[in-house]
């Protein structure tokens, strides 16, 4: 057996017969190695994650990677649901399903998936456990997630999502809990000048009713109405028109969106203006919402009502919210009710709303940051120790370190290099602050 280095950089691990297949050292396409300064910042973040939501009274959680297929397509997750990473039986159900398969249905083949999101692993959990969990349920979740999406910037097809979710709460006290302690994690990293932007699904149905849309026409006038800050309200107006909708009920409806402001003030005026075709509590829940978070924030940012939010989940039923950030230009972190969802596994509704981070493209906006400083990190310090150290003068320098590990201090023994100013300007990228040099004697 011999290894061959290629001009790729691959490594070859091959015989005689050369029909063993290359190693590849790249990750697969969608997927992202994570170096040390990477690391230390998503430790960081992590870390606040779990400091702040528990001090709101969160609790951690935890759901398996892979979950059922009929859950993952259960017509809950929009778009998501085209995006999973199906999983094979295995063995003889495997066998007896390929004596029965079809170009037409391959997924019998198929009994799981890699979950897309943990919104549809919760509401198992909490179906399969909520005799055992109080009432309401503060749930802290985080891990990756898998979607089959074409890799851009601050997306990849694994990353890790962070989710605060309250289970059984049926008042808006959920939304302002949820919103308050996402603005406090935000602040506690370093943002500021976000924006939440706030809607309510029931808001969206009711300005397409009174425009004259009919209710099997909603989902595709809201896929064409998420469009509006790419496309703008004239491009909004020519998709509707060109998808056969009559111009009277498209220019009924883009007056709405032409007249209405960003504050509560335009919440009461579509409160008004909508009538009987909107609830009434839904223009003030939303107008307690924005008051409320205003009252209690302890972060800088602005919470705006924005008509034009759709969120493209279709489990949503309520209120619905999104992290909009410039340095970013675009979401970063969404949320809202699902009171449905967790009915779909028992046969009855649970009040639920979630908030979720865009925990890669946090971490990716912090990173860009070259001057992002951990705060209350433990001082880090190095010992550089010359070859062919005495044994007894080695034990001697390790319980040094013991000492100053057990301070709180992180210390670092390494073998000193030849080029040892090299090595400490190496070090210092890491964070490295202060040094110990020991010679033999």
């Amino acid at each position: 057996m011999e290894s061959i280095h290629t001009d790729s950089g691959d490594i070859r691990h091959g015989n005689e017969g050369g029909n063993e297949m290359a190693m590849k050292k790249k990750p697969v396409t969608g997927m992202k190695d994570i170096l040390p300064r990477e690391m230390a910042i998503r430790d960081y973040v992590m870390d606040m994650i779990k400091k702040t939501y528990k001090q709101f009274g969160f609790t951690s959680v935890e759901t398996p990677c892979v979950e059922h297929i009929e859950n993952l397509s259960s017509k809950q997750g929009g778009e998501n649901e085209k995006l999973i990473f199906k999983i094979l039986k295995r063995g003889d159900k495997l066998a007896s399903a390929i004596e029965t398969v079809s170009l037409d249905d391959v997924n019998v083949l198929v009994d799981g998936g890699l979950r897309y999101d943990l919104t549809v692993p919760l509401s198992r959990y909490y179906a399969n456990h909520a005799n055992d969990l109080p009432s309401p349920f503060k749930a802290l979740q985080m891990g990756n997630v898998w979607r089959a999406d074409r890799p851009q910037r601050g997306r990849y097809r694994q990353f890790m999502q962070c989710d605060i979710d309250i289970l059984g709460e049926p008042s808006i006290l959920a939304e302002i809990e949820l919103i308050t302690a996402t603005t406090t994690l935000l602040g506690k990293v370093g943002f500021s000048d976000f924006t939440i932007r706030l809607n309510n699904r029931k808001m969206l149905k009711a300005m397409a009713a009174y425009s004259g849309f009919s209710e099997d026409d909603y989902d595709s006038v809201f896929i064409t109405l998420d469009k509006m800050d790419k496309i703008g309200m004239d491009g909004v107006a020519e998709e509707l028109v060109s998808q056969g909708y009559p111009k009277e009920n498209v220019d009924k409806y883009l007056e709405l969106f032409k007249t209405v402001s960003s504050d509560i003030e335009g919440v009461r005026y579509l409160g008004e203006t909508l009538g009987t075709y909107l609830d009434a509590d839904v223009a003030s829940d939303l107008e307690t919402i924005m008051t409320s978070v205003e009252a209690a924030k302890s972060a800088d940012f602005k919470i705006v009502f924005d008509p034009t939010l759709v969120r493209g989940m279709s489990y949503y039923t309520g209120p619905i919210f999104e992290i909009s950030m410039d340095e970013f230009g675009g979401s970063v972190g969404g949320g809202g009710r699902y009171d449905e969802m967790i009915g779909r596994f028992t046969g009855q509704d649970t009040p639920a709303c979630g908030f979720s981070i865009g925990f890669e493209r946090i971490v990716m906006l912090l990173l860009e940051r070259e001057d992002y400083e951990i705060l209350g990190n433990a001082e880090k310090k190095a010992y550089l120790i010359e070859k062919n150290m005495p044994t007894d003068r080695m034990t001697d320098i390790l319980k040094k370190a013991k000492a100053e590990r057990e301070t709180g201090m992180q210390v670092n023994v390494v073998m000193m290099k030849k080029n040892k100013k090299f090595q400490k300007e190496q070090m210092e990228k890491e964070g490295y602050t202060s040094f110990e040099e020991f010679f033999v004697k």
